[in-house]
C-alpha cells in the first residue's frame, strides 16, 4: 500500500480571489522522481496541460523543466492574477502507485471552508474536473455537508457553475459572501474522451476540423484564468 500525501502546502495570499482545486498531484511528486519536463509544483505534471493552457492564454512563455525559475514563474503569474491553488486531497493510500483519482483510499481531505474563512476576498472556487467519483468537486460536496452546506446549481452549461452561501460572523457581516464553483473540463488527456462527446466541441469541430481538445479547453480557461 503506498502512501500518497500531498507535496505542496496551499498557495494562498491575502489578496486571492479565486482558488484553483485538484485533488493530487502523481505519486512521482511525492517521492521526488521528476521527470525532466516537471516543473516541481502545483500542476506541474508533464503530463497535465494546465499551465500549458495558461502559457498559451497569457504568452507567458513558461519553462517546463526542474529549475527553480520555472516554479517562480508560475507563483508570479498566480500572485499578480490574485490567483491560489489549494487542492482539496491532503493524503490518501494506493494499491498501485499511479495518479487514478478512483484508485485513492482511506482519503483525508483538506479544509478547504477553512481556508475560505481564512482568506475572505476569495469568492471562486475553480475546480480541475467535475462531480465524477473522487474528483474535486466530489469530495467538495462531501466536505461541505460537514458544514451543513450545499452548492446551488446556477448554470448547467459546459463548464457548470454552481454557488454557495458561506455563513461569517454576523458582526462582520455587511452582505451575504456569495462563493461561486467553476468545475472545469479536467486537464489530463484522461478528459479528452468525454470532450468529444460535448456538443460544443462537436459544433466547433464541425465547422474546423483543426480545432481540437487542447483549443477547446484553451476557449474554456481563458474566461476563467
Amino acid at each position: 500500500m503506498f502512501k500518497h500525501k500531498h507535496p505542496y502546502k496551499p498557495f494562498i495570499k491575502q489578496d486571492t480571489t479565486k482558488l484553483i482545486v485538484g485533488t493530487l498531484p502523481p505519486p512521482r511528486f511525492s517521492t521526488g522522481e521528476l521527470l525532466d519536463k516537471d516543473v516541481d509544483f502545483c500542476y506541474g505534471s508533464y503530463y497535465n496541460s494546465l499551465w500549458l493552457f495558461i502559457d498559451k492564454i497569457h504568452n507567458l512563455n513558461l519553462l517546463y523543466n526542474n529549475s527553480q525559475k520555472a516554479v517562480e514563474q508560475r507563483k508570479a503569474f498566480l500572485i499578480a492574477n490574485k490567483i491560489g491553488v489549494c487542492d482539496i486531497v491532503e493524503s490518501a493510500e494506493r494499491d498501485k502507485i499511479n495518479a487514478s483519482d478512483l484508485g485513492m483510499k482511506n482519503i483525508v481531505l483538506r479544509d478547504i471552508v477553512s481556508y475560505l474563512k481564512q482568506y475572505p476576498k476569495i469568492d471562486t472556487l475553480l475546480f480541475t474536473g467535475g462531480n465524477s467519483k473522487n474528483g474535486p468537486e466530489y469530495f467538495f460536496r462531501k466536505h461541505i455537508k460537514t458544514y451543513n452546506l450545499k452548492l446551488e446549481l446556477i448554470s448547467k452549461e459546459t463548464p457548470k457553475m454552481h454557488q454557495f452561501v458561506l455563513a461569517e460572523p454576523k458582526k462582520k457581516l455587511k452582505k451575504k459572501r456569495i462563493i461561486k464553483t467553476v468545475s472545469l473540463t479536467s486537464a489530463s488527456g484522461a478528459a479528452n474522451i468525454s470532450i468529444g462527446s460535448n456538443p460544443l466541441y462537436k459544433q466547433l469541430k464541425s465547422k474546423n476540423p483543426d480545432f481540437s481538445t487542447f483549443d477547446f479547453r484553451v476557449m474554456q480557461y481563458r474566461e476563467f484564468l
